[in-house]
């Protein structure tokens, strides 16, 4: 059963067939072939039931609230204030790259859509500056990922949903590694650019007047960020309150910008239906395909598979890692997750590991997916929006990132504090 799902989900998505229909497929394979009890009767009742939660209503207010920010203008204001106070640094406007897109991942809970904010607003200063492409496209690429890590985070509500573990945790363990992450990427760029100056361009001071003026346009995405990771941890609102909450204040941030049009809402409104849609159907499927595989005992049969092998907890955590890395070339990211969890998780957490820890671990793995190549999408985005150029100067410049997250996941699984800190303190 393990090859027929491994070189069935290959083969259908080698196909180009879309990834929610690819899940129904092989979840109806395994009833044909594996199952002596007709599985498939229970399709619409999985359907209902992996759909009927109130956790999954987040999904499209966090994506809601992402495009609200992205079509009103509010990221061109943040890039620029951001500019004034990080240009300073060897690397220059690379590092406003980097610190637009931490700020828009505590908003978005999207990579994708953080990486194509940062790239519409920053492609036109790398070519009016002389800032080398490849460095500088890299660095938007691999600042849009931390949109899956820090809270709010789309990615980490599938995860608990899945794995049917809290939600509020999983983000309080995404923060110290998103923001650790951040920094990271920061560092590298300027040892980077310490070594090879022409990379960075040119390094940019503003007056002190003016940096202070540029904080008024920091200052309403802090009080976003805030007010909704805030209210989840005082407990005074559920993460689905909580994505309400923060569509509310991004209407009034971008009504107080001046970018509220009824285009602008339609286009919001209809972006968010699209990608919710997606992101349904692919949690429905692998829902469906998760049931047929725990009916027809995959579990059982990974589990003396693991326990044949005689591994230990390290070894068998490392095994993991190359498994997420290897399939990360070739799986869509969220598709990657959804697959994989019904079938991980459970061997993990057998072996003594967290699953809030663990979550943290694959969300890592998971942004390294995005910035690599043949599927990585955040390459595809950031290509798409610089309308010049090769996609293999994006590729080169995100390498040095990809061992940034190489370190997080050493780091991660050397000291699990590092993720667990922040749960464990504030329970």
């Amino acid at each position: 059963m393990i090859g027929f799902v491994s070189v069935g989900l290959l083969g259908l998505l080698a196909l180009s067939i879309p990834v929610g229909i690819v899940l129904f497929l092989l979840g109806f394979g395994i009833d044909a072939f594996f199952s002596n009890f007709p599985l498939s009767r229970g399709l619409g009742n999985m359907v209902w039931s992996s759909s009927n939660s109130a956790t999954l209503i987040a999904i499209p207010f966090f994506v809601l609230l992402g495009e609200i920010l992205v079509r009103s203008g509010v990221a061109t204001r943040t890039y620029a204030a951001l500019d004034r106070w990080v240009s300073w640094l060897p690397g220059g406007l690379v590092h406003a790259n980097v610190a637009t897109a931490t700020m828009f991942s505590a908003t978005s809970g999207s990579s994708v859509a953080t990486a194509a904010t940062v790239a519409t607003v920053a492609m036109p200063q790398a070519e009016k500056l002389g800032y080398d492409p490849r460095l500088f496209s890299g660095a938007i690429a691999a600042g849009g990922t931390l949109g899956i890590m820090i809270p709010p985070s789309i990615n980490l509500i599938v995860y608990g949903f899945l794995t049917q573990s809290s939600i509020p945790q999983l983000f309080l363990a995404g923060l110290l590694p998103g923001l650790g992450l951040a920094l990271a990427f920061m560092v590298i760029t300027a040892v980077l650019c310490m070594i090879w100056p022409n990379l960075g361009g040119v390094r940019r001071t503003f007056p002190f007047p003016q940096m202070l003026r540029a904080l008024v346009d920091l200052v309403p995405i802090i009080i976003l960020f805030a007010l909704i990771v805030g209210s989840i941890y005082r407990g005074w609102a559920t993460p689905t309150e909580a994505a309400a909450v923060g569509v509310a204040g991004a209407l009034l941030i971008a009504f107080v910008f001046g970018g509220v049009s009824f285009a602008m809402l339609g286009e919001s409104i209809l972006g968010t239906v699209k990608i919710t849609s997606m992101i349904m159907l692919i949690v429905i499927g692998a829902s469906f395909l998760n049931f047929t595989l725990a009916s027809a005992g995959l579990g059982r049969e990974l589990t003396n598979l693991m326990t044949g092998l005689g591994l230990t907890p390290l070894k068998t955590i490392l095994v993991v890692v190359v498994l997420y890395i290897v399939l990360g070339f070739f799986i869509e990211t969220l598709s990657l997750m959804v697959v994989t969890i019904p079938i991980i998780v459970p061997l993990v957490v057998a072996q003594g590991y967290d699953v809030i820890w663990f979550g943290i671990l694959m969300i890592v793995l998971i942004e390294m997916a995005l910035i690599t190549p043949p599927v990585g999408l955040n390459l595809y985005v950031v290509q798409g929006a610089r309308k010049s150029g090769s996609l293999s100067e994006v590729m080169a410049g995100a390498i040095p990132y990809v061992g940034m997250m190489l370190l997080m996941v050493v780091l991660l699984i050397a000291f699990p504090s590092i993720a667990l800190f922040l749960p464990n303190a504030l329970q």
